[in-house]
């Protein structure tokens, strides 16, 4: 079965020529990248929001404790950047100081999920043009072969140039349409991601925000002198 398999390939790239090898390097390629970005998303919990969602519940509810708890071993992008936006509001650092840890943070890991996204783009464009590129070469050869037939045309000898031409051009956009559709899902599991660090973390930073409001406030109102009445006095 083996050996028929490598025949079969064999025979195809002959058919196909040397277009079709380099969109068959391109596809392997294209496939082991795909699965190392699949483990990577699985590995950092990409795109799965339940535990942050908890943990900000809890925050809310003035359990900092247990929110701080839930994010201890955090994973995703999401997880460690609200993870850390809790610890140094819990710490009541600036806020300022705080956007800019978390922009930091948020922009590391988001940048390291991208990774290989640049080569998988290229294949998906690259793929169609040289598909087109081994089309337009055997057409060429095919027209070629019939101008050397002269007056004893062999239609079929025309035909099968054509379609052998036309088999390149299906061969790089099966490489490409797949490709792209998956980068297009990646690209949106990191926006999503994106999207959730920065609506949770100013969330969080909101919430810290009102609570030291309300701390100087009361501060304020302990510390205001009081009104000492004429009773007061007579006493």
């Amino acid at each position: 079965m083996f050996d028929g398999l490598i025949s079969s390939i064999g025979s195809f790239l002959q058919l196909g020529g040397p277009v079709v090898a380099i969109l068959l390097v391109l596809s392997v390629f294209a496939v082991a990248l795909i699965l190392l970005k699949f483990m990577q998303f699985q590995r950092e919990r990409v795109g799965r929001h339940g535990r942050s969602n908890r943990a900000l519940h809890a925050w809310f509810h003035h359990n900092q404790g247990e929110a701080r708890s839930m994010l201890a071993n955090a994973r995703s992008p999401l997880e460690e950047t609200l993870a850390t936006t809790m610890r140094l509001a819990a710490a009541k650092a600036d806020k300022g100081a705080i956007e800019d840890e978390i922009s930091r943070l948020a922009l590391g890991r988001l940048h390291d999920l991208q990774r290989g996204f640049r080569a998988l783009d290229a294949i998906a464009q690259v793929a169609p043009l040289l598909g087109l590129f081994g089309t337009v070469l055997g057409m060429i050869e095919a027209f070629q072969r019939l101008q050397e037939a002269g007056n004893s045309v062999d239609p079929s000898l025309l035909a099968g140039g054509i379609w052998v031409a036309l088999l390149t051009t299906a061969c790089g956009l099966a490489v490409a349409m797949p490709v792209s559709l998956l980068l297009t899902w990646f690209e949106t599991r990191i926006e999503n991601e994106r999207v959730a660090i920065e609506t949770m973390t100013a969330t969080v930073l909101s919430h810290a925000s009102i609570e030291k409001a309300e701390e100087q406030a009361t501060s304020a109102d302990a510390g205001a002198p009081r009104l000492v009445t004429g009773e007061s006095y007579a006493h």
